[in-house]
């Protein structure tokens, strides 16, 4: 039996199995990077050890470092986890070599056959399971729309939509690029992009006993940049299409021997027709919303199965209720999904029945706590919340309600697109694909109305008011700005994330009531204070009383009442000189590494040519010029590493 098991892995991964090694009495080992020593998932691990280095061909992707990471640690199991390593067949076939060491996961040869994605397809073909047209060389491609694929690994990475010949070179050796640096496999294939389709999969597990079985399905059709965001279980699927998708699942674990946890995808179309995508070897990141329709615990099957024991269950197991999961991602969704960093000051969602673990209700995965830090180096994910009801209108009401309500603070989420999604009236009526995102722009708006942002504001400067009054060292029980013969209003300058500026006017009574107040641009909007303190201000606006929590981290300010959520800076009264910028600079948008520079001091582009490539938490960053220009300053190489608002490079305008 399992005794020690290390995670080859980190963030809520790793804090997932961890939590079922706990209730099995199985001793958990971490590894981890650098940037992840203060990490929640290595203070919950009995034993930790360190990976040299921060980037993740460092630390979690090199296979000897992990490997001496078990000897030295004693371990008797390894579990990858997802991402990573967990789809490289060498580094199964190498745990599995060390004797004493059990893997927790496919053979080795199941991983290799289904990791070459186009001999899995002429395999998986022979067994009867459906296909889209594919192609390898660029040469061979005639009809479009297309879609290039990463061979290796999976997670959206390496993936362009091609709509025309012109595009093709370009997106295949960009996806190139980014496999090779997710996966270390460059290797890329092409296949018939399906327009409107959905994005269906169906959990399998198998065991050493010839055992293989379809435990359920999902819909994950929601997505950006390809990578799933909203996931449900079960699918919205007539009962025969079910049938027929689980028997192809099956086929497809049967004709490679599967033993273990894995995903059959499939592609499909808006004619009820479904084609293979691929097979995911591992534990898939939505696994929790299968667990909460079925009530197993997926991690102590995989552990059971890696010890020779038999699954539990004979058959598919019944659903009960519907599940959804959300990905909250540190991102901006109104710059293009571009990733945030920085530390999260405050993180707390209401409302959270269980934790890593199969439950009725709210569940949260997450791989961040308070002052957290979201580093450039992985993955963009935060944490899963997951949704459980009898019904799905009842688990999507529940879903949006709970992020709704969320203290996300100090990096930018894709919160409120999430909680837009869920309420939108195309996702409760089940009409949903991989276009979604493409076809509903209205779901990429702020919860919080622009006419709103004031109200927050006001809250904001009435809170710092009521904390300057608690430390102030006498008179501190009259109100802010107070006098005898009303005079000058105070005056705040806020900005928010979206660039807004708002200035507060406000003055208080004798009886620290609200005066008078009044904002630029919006004017004055009806409003009596009833409470102020620190944190929380209570205000009756349009008839309405608002409770609005308050957290103030420097000049920063996060403002969360029942109209949405705002972060503020607070603008000082008298800004510090800034160092001009030539004309046509161009700023890095987040941290990251310069991966290839495409253009030369002197050379003229035009608007949308690229300039450069970021590389950030996995993906490419295009830089592209902003106008018709010749290229006058080019003050970065590849490889350079660039901090936000960075020179990239000056374009001088025509």
């Amino acid at each position: 039996m399992i005794q020690r098991l290390l995670v080859a892995n980190r963030g809520e991964i790793a804090r997932r199995i961890f939590a079922t090694c706990r209730t099995l009495g199985i001793t958990t080992i971490a590894v981890y990077s650098d940037a992840d020593a203060a990490a929640p998932f290595v203070a919950e691990a009995d034993l930790a050890t360190r990976l040299p280095g921060h980037t993740p061909a460092e630390t979690y992707l090199d296979m000897a470092q992990i490997l001496r990471a078990a000897r030295r640690t004693g371990a008797d199991a390894v579990h990858p986890g997802y991402g990573f390593l967990a789809e490289n067949a060498e580094f199964a076939m190498r745990v599995a070599d060390h004797a004493g060491l059990t893997w927790v996961g496919p053979p080795a040869k199941a991983i290799a056959a289904m990791g070459d994605k186009m001999a899995a397809k002429a395999l998986l073909a022979d067994a009867g399971v459906p296909m889209l047209p594919t192609w390898t060389d660029d040469d061979q491609v005639t009809d479009f729309p297309v879609l290039v694929k990463a061979s290796a690994g999976g997670g959206g990475r390496g993936m362009r939509i091609v709509r025309d010949a012109a595009g093709l070179g370009e997106a295949v050796a960009s996806a190139r690029r980014e496999a090779a640096a997710a996966f270390g496999d460059g290797t890329v294939f092409i296949e018939r992009y399906v327009e409107r389709g959905r994005h269906v999969e169906v959990q399998i597990f198998g065991d050493t006993h010839g055992t293989v079985l379809a435990l359920g399905d999902r819909d994950c059709s929601i997505q950006r940049r390809h990578q799933k965001i909203i996931e449900e279980a079960p699918a919205v699927l007539d009962p025969d299409l079910r049938g027929r998708l689980h028997a192809a699942a099956v086929a497809a674990g049967r004709a490679v021997e599967y033993v273990g946890a894995g995903t059959v995808e499939f592609l499909l179309a808006p004619d009820g027709e479904f084609s293979f995508l691929e097979m995911n070897t591992r534990l898939q990141v939505e696994h929790p919303v299968t667990e909460a329709v079925t009530g197993l615990d997926l991690v102590r099957l995989q552990l059971l199965v890696a010890e020779g024991e038999p699954l539990p269950l004979a058959v598919t197991p019944p659903v009960d209720g519907h599940a959804i999961e959300v990905r909250l991602c540190a991102e901006d969704p109104a710059q293009n999904f571009r990733p945030a960093t920085g530390t999260l000051h405050g993180f707390a969602i209401p409302g959270v029945a269980g934790e890593f673990t199969p439950t009725k209700g709210l569940r949260l995965d997450s791989g961040v706590v308070d002052g957290s830090t979201v580093s450039v180096h992985y993955d963009s994910m935060l944490a899963k919340l997951v949704a459980w009801a009898p019904t799905r209108a009842e688990a999507a009401r529940t879903l949006a309600g709970a992020l709704a309500r969320a203290e996300l603070h100090g990096v930018v989420t894709n919160r409120d697109l999430l909680v837009r999604t869920l309420r939108s009236r195309e996702f409760g009526a089940a009409d949903v694909d991989t276009g979604f995102l493409d076809r509903n722009a209205e779901v990429f708006a702020p919860l919080l109305p622009a006419d709103l942002l004031p109200v927050t504001a006001l809250a904001a400067a009435l809170a710092s008011a009521a904390e300057r009054r608690l430390a102030a060292p006498v008179l501190g029980g009259l109100p802010s700005g107070w006098r005898n013969v009303p005079a000058f209003p105070q005056v705040v300058r806020y900005a928010d994330r979206a660039g807004r500026e708002v200035e507060i006017r406000y003055r208080l009574d004798r009886h620290g009531a609200l005066a008078e107040w009044s904002s630029e641009p919006a004017g004055e909007i009806p409003a009596r204070l009833d409470e102020a303190g620190p944190d929380r201000v209570v205000l009756t606006v349009l008839e309405s009383r608002w409770q609005l929590r308050v957290r103030r981290v420097g000049s920063e300010v996060f403002v969360d009442g029942p109209a949405g959520a705002a972060s503020l800076t607070e603008l000082p009264r008298f800004p510090l000189p800034e160092p001009e910028l030539a004309a046509g600079s161009l700023l890095a948008p987040l941290p990251g590494a310069v991966s290839r520079v495409h253009v030369e001091v002197g050379q003229r582009v035009s608007a949308g040519d690229p300039l450069l490539t970021l590389e950030a938490m996995k993906l490419e960053h295009p830089v592209l010029a902003p106008a018709d220009g010749v290229v006058a300053e080019l003050p970065v190489a590849a490889g350079t590493q660039v901090d936000t608002g960075a020179v990239l490079a000056v374009v001088n305008p025509d």
